[in-house]
């Protein structure tokens, strides 16, 4: 079957592209792979695109060489089978690729082999160490001369009572290991002195916690006639949406081509949609620990962590499940099995009016909502994703962290103005989860304007006597210059994605509104490491015009990147934002206060944003439901 140009990678093309880097000499038996994509054709080619049309597949493959620490990257057209460009990575000015799943086990042997943290292990009183985890951490970029153009990580050290122990109960505070990934060895240790460890155990398993609740009655979930929605490959479409499915190993989900059916016409909204980046800023200013600022998605790889999903667990109804395909660190082609979820949820009222005036008739309609989904664990956090879309034309995005939070040690009872004590001793460090949305809007096209819109109250005077009247105040998005927007909840702030060039039945375009769910945003300092390489989350907007290298919102390689790269470099005057194909950036997420009640497993953190209709269709497009059961919902039989 001809493929789609923007179908998610196939286990052939992936070893294809090893093979023909291998057969160009520009691979060999010890290069690495951290991160294999697909390289995305321009909306117009897709657009542009009708079924048995060929496709040039072509991929974007980032190489590493162990030996050297050296990374390089090629474009590998894999149907003509040829290397279309090729070049090598300056770790100072372009960063490191992704880390590796081999460099983590590669840490903690290099932490454990160095007698430096043997010894201060040992001043602990710590001297068997086979169940200490030397956890393999993102080491960011502070200009620090000795590390410059290396291979780095980072090290703290968790203790374990035996393998299956909650590590996070146990932190060893005071000490962490810079290393040297290329020379193997600990390149720093800093040991500002020991500090007890936690005795306590954190367990959550069910042989740990107690017997069981006897009182929840079984909840069944059932659509006899199975699920309304229907799966063509890769093409989804349920209650008027149809949309692609893609999964690749950086993002993990990403939705394309999302359009609404309304009447004849199949209108587009969205190009594409996906999570592009999310930072986890800690608070804590101690010597070992202030350099903690994770990217998960750039650093780590969101997709390649996915988890397999379960029903009854993860999932819950009538499931459909999708395997995803991606590369390992050879290059080998692993396929991640039920890593996408989709399923149907009842969500309550949609729309219900009681007619006082025609003897109390009832006209109501409930809500059901599809659900897409993934699920990701990032050394002690879970992660899971959810895309819902709506009858009524609504989408929305919610992420729901859970988990573990990381800990570090102080004596009992000690209070610090940056954490919480979770556990005698134990203390869980503030930190921000900075969640990146990549939005490419296509609202009835390509060419689209965003516009800030305010609520405003008027001042009383002769036209608001009264002083109750407000309106709204609408500033276009105009220029690159502008890009970088606060929200603002005290005037409501939302952002419109229109068309000038389409317009509703009362002659205004066609618009979806993008409604923020905001919190802080980055509260690291203005000059601080963090905010140069976590740019994209010093506002709650970005707006930047569409190219193709503007991929992620914090550049191609944030693994040690000096800072300055995605949003913050696209950012510029001169570069127009009207009517024209746009991405949007938004940041979202909590400011994570530990509670008690976060430990020693913390229930879900719920966040996110939502994209509606606004004046986008001519009246509500869910007037055509059918009432629950087959008939009208009013009066005693209701």
């Amino acid at each position: 079957m001809t493929p789609h140009p923007l179908d998610p990678l196939t286990a052939d093309e992936i070893t294809t592209a090893r093979t023909v880097l291998e057969d160009a000499g520009l691979a060999g038996e010890t290069t690495r792979y951290p991160l294999v994509l697909l390289d995305e054709p321009d909306r117009h080619t897709v657009t542009a695109h009708r079924p048995g049309h060929p496709v040039a597949r072509r991929l974007r493959v980032t190489l590493l060489e162990p030996a050297t620490g050296h990374g390089h990257e090629a474009l590998v057209d894999v149907t003509a089978r040829t290397v279309l460009a090729h070049r090598p990575l300056d770790p100072e000015a372009d960063g490191q690729p992704p880390i590796l799943f081999e460099e983590y086990e590669r840490c903690d042997a290099i932490v454990k082999a160095d007698p430096g943290w043997r010894k201060a292990m040992a001043d602990r009183g710590i001297t068997d160490t086979q169940l200490a985890v030397c956890a393999p951490l993102a080491a960011g970029n502070f200009a620090i001369e000795e590390e410059r153009g290396r291979r780095m990580l980072r090290s703290l050290t968790f203790l374990r009572c035996e393998t299956t122990d909650n590590a996070f109960a146990h932190p060893v505070a005071g000490l962490v290991a810079d290393v040297d990934l290329t020379e193997a060895r600990v390149l720093r240790l800093t040991d500002t002195g020991p500090v007890p460890v936690p005795a306590e155990c954190g367990r959550y398993e069910p042989q740990f916690t107690g017997p069981p609740r006897t009182d929840l009655k079984p909840l069944d979930i059932t659509q006899p006639d199975g699920p309304s929605f229907t799966l063509d490959g890769t093409v989804l479409t349920w209650q008027n949406w149809q949309l692609r499915l893609d999964f690749n190993a950086r993002e993990g989900l990403v939705l394309h081509q999302i359009c609404h059916r309304d009447g004849d016409r199949l209108r587009p909204i969205l190009h594409r949609a996906s999570l592009a980046e999310m930072a986890v800023p800690y608070a804590d200013p101690d010597a070992t620990r202030n350099w903690v600022c994770y990217l998960d998605v750039g650093e780590y790889t969101l997709g390649r962590n996915a988890n397999a999903l379960r029903l009854g667990c993860d999932c819950l109804g009538e499931i459909r499940y999708l395997d995803a395909v991606v590369a390992d660190d050879h290059c080998t082609p692993q396929t991640l099995p039920n890593a996408i979820c989709i399923h149907e949820e009842d969500h309550g009222l949609l729309w219900k009016h009681t007619n006082m005036f025609a003897d109390f008739a009832a006209e109501s309609r409930r809500s059901r909502r599809l659900v897409i989904s993934f699920i990701t664990t990032l050394g002690n956090y879970d992660y899971a994703f959810y895309w819902y879309l709506y009858q009524d034309g609504t989408i929305e995005f919610e992420a729901k962290s859970t988990g573990l939070v990381q800990t570090t040690a102080t004596a009992p009872g000690e209070h610090t103005g940056h954490a919480t004590e979770i556990a005698p001793g134990l203390q869980a460090p503030f930190h921000q989860h900075l969640f990146c949305a990549r939005l490419d809007p296509a609202v009835d096209g390509h060419a689209n304007t965003v516009e800030e819109i305010d609520v405003v109250p008027l001042p009383t005077g002769p036209d608001n006597p009264r002083g109750n009247a407000f309106t709204t105040r609408t500033t276009p998005v105009a220029d690159a210059a502008e890009a970088g927007r606060f929200a603002d909840t005290t005037a409501g702030r939302r952002w419109a994605i229109t068309n000038p060039a389409a317009h509703n039945r009362m002659g205004r375009p066609v618009a979806y509104t993008l409604v923020p769910q905001p919190g802080p945003t980055l509260l690291a300092r203005p000059d601080s490491a963090a905010a140069r390489r976590v740019g994209y989350a010093t506002r709650h907007l970005w707006v930047t015009a569409t190219r193709p290298e503007r991929r992620f919102p914090d550049g191609d390689y944030p693994n040690q990147h000096p800072g300055g790269a995605g949003v913050l470099a696209w950012s510029r005057p001169g570069e127009s934002l009207l009517a024209t194909e746009l991405t949007l950036w938004h940041t979202f997420g909590p400011t994570h206060l530990p509670r008690l009640e976060d430990w020693p497993i913390m229930p879900v953190d719920r966040c996110g944003f939502t994209l509606r209709p606004t004046g986008f269709f001519d009246r509500n497009p869910a007037l055509d439901l059918p009432a629950e059961g087959g008939g009208h919902c009013g009066g005693e039989g209701c």
